[in-house]
């Protein structure tokens, strides 16, 4: 649950358990109608894995999932509308759906709250396993504890030595194929791997929804800020902006970066589709059953994440109109104030004050500035050569001064729309080999500075790509750049 706490165990004492009460998952679990409410929300949300359902569409499924019930077990059991219950759950003292607008349309939508999601995941994990996979765990262990001492070691001599054993686990394996030794996985360890797999990628699709609601409550705390605040709004602004830039540079911001643009590799979804591919056709997965989850896990994933930057987009918009809101009161205020001096003065125009000092000069002193201590006006003296000066000459050539290339941008985003026409996403590699290059290095900065302005464009400084062209000469250049991935 997502507690105010540090998860140790000393944090699971009396007064802690009391406060935790509170806490929306508890709450729905102690609901009176909990079953009927993590049913439904596992049957429209979780199940098909679907991120929100408008309030027309919820309504009707939770209708129809009420007749159900009712013919069931009697028409008294859930006597109300399925209006009204969804009204009840989404209410801010429930909060077991959140309802919002979306930012084109009039019908509210709903989604699932991270504590909902959190009240499914733990009852899943109550049902009875076909087995513990134990031995999976431990090597996952073993893997990402030694990862994270081999990345961290900086002696030099110690990396060698293991990959030097690495290197020669590798050619004992090589050695063993050679011979016709083949060390594969049984029926048992391949079914292990597997269900681990699956509850992994599950785990981190329902990670999704509570780093909206980080983004949301980051949202709620600047609006909160701005509304309190008694700054100017330079200080106002950079504050909100560094906490901003806080949350993106955080451990959770900066691996959700690092995901997008792993998921966002073409390379690594093709990767990806062709291990998924591989997996399914092994018998003893097929031996499982269908699974609608894992075939479409990249899907999935990509929808998710996708959710997460509108979101954050959209937070930021929202962020940018409720400071010109906040700048348009502030305008208005100081002209209500203006017109209510204009008028208060004419009001008092024809009433002259009592006292005669009734108001006074700083400095009575006159400021005298004497014409004659101006100093006398100086015509400026043109110098006279007498000489032609000599003419230098360059010691280079200065030709390629005059044979600058102009490129249109707007042609290079017409070929990067009509790039993403044929695929989507796209690199910069293969939009230069639709439309080959012409204006040489000053046509691929003016890519990069396109793909810098795109916010779903992609630069994975990780891996580069060689690009190709000719010069008026016909000679072939190359260069090396980062790369670039378009996306629609």
């Amino acid at each position: 649950m997502n507690a105010t706490s540090t998860g140790t165990e000393s944090d699971m004492d009396y007064e802690y358990l009391v406060k935790l009460r509170k806490h929306p998952t508890w709450r729905l679990l102690n609901a009176d109608s909990a079953p009927l409410i993590i049913a439904f929300f596992h049957k429209c949300f979780i199940k098909p894995n679907v991120r929100a359902l408008t309030q027309g569409e919820l309504e009707n499924r939770l209708e129809d999932y009420l007749f159900h019930l009712r013919d069931i077990y009697g028409e008294s059991l859930f006597p109300r509308s399925s209006r009204e219950y969804l009204d009840e759950w989404a209410k801010g003292e429930q909060g077991y759906l959140r309802k919002y607008y979306p930012r084109h349309g009039d019908d509210p939508e709903y989604d699932l709250t991270p504590a909902s999601e959190k009240a499914i995941e733990w009852l899943n994990s109550l049902k009875q396993k076909q087995f513990i996979g134990t031995e999976s765990r431990l090597l996952m262990v073993f893997r990402f504890l030694r990862d994270i001492v081999q990345s961290v070691e900086t002696d030099p001599q110690q990396r060698i030595a293991q990959l030097n054993k690495e290197k020669a686990a590798i050619d004992k394996e090589i050695e063993r194929l050679n011979n016709g030794i083949i060390d594969s996985y049984d029926a048992t360890q391949v079914k292990e791997r597997y269900f681990q797999v699956q509850e992994n990628a599950r785990g981190l699709l329902s990670d999704f929804r509570q780093i909206e609601e980080n983004f949301r409550q980051l949202d709620r705390h600047m609006r909160e800020l701005i509304t309190m605040s008694e700054q100017s709004k330079g200080k106002l602004l950079e504050e909100i902006f560094g906490e901003q830039d806080a949350i993106n540079n955080s451990d959770q911001g900066k691996s959700f970066r690092a995901f997008w643009a792993f998921l966002m590799s073409p390379d690594h979804q093709q990767e990806l589709q062709q291990l998924l591919d591989k997996v399914f056709g092994l018998p003893e997965i097929a031996d499982l059953g269908t699974d609608d989850f894992l075939p479409g896990i990249k899907y999935h994933l990509m929808e998710a994440g996708e959710k997460v930057k509108r979101t954050n987009a959209g937070l930021v918009e929202q962020l940018r109109k409720f400071l010109d809101d906040q700048a348009w009161l502030e305008n208005k205020r100081i002209m209500m104030l203006i017109r209510n001096i204009k008028r208060r003065a004419i009001e008092i125009k024809n009433t002259l004050p009592d006292s005669k000092s009734f108001t006074g000069i700083d400095d009575p002193r006159p400021g005298i500035e004497l014409p004659m201590a101006r100093s006398l006006f100086v015509p400026p003296r043109r110098p006279v050569i007498d000489a032609e000066p000599d003419v230098g000459r360059a010691d280079f050539d200065g030709s390629a001064l005059f044979e600058q290339h102009y490129v249109d941008e707007m042609q290079l985003k017409t070929n990067i729309r009509r790039a993403l026409d044929r695929q989507n996403p796209v690199t910069l590699a293969d939009i230069c080999r639709l439309f080959p290059v012409e204006k040489g290095l000053n046509e691929l900065i003016i890519y990069l500075h396109l793909a810098n302005l795109d916010d779903k464009a992609v630069v994975y400084g990780r891996e580069t790509e060689i690009i190709l062209w000719q010069n008026s000469e016909g000679v072939t250049k190359q260069a090396t750049l980062p790369k670039v991935i378009f996306n629609r």
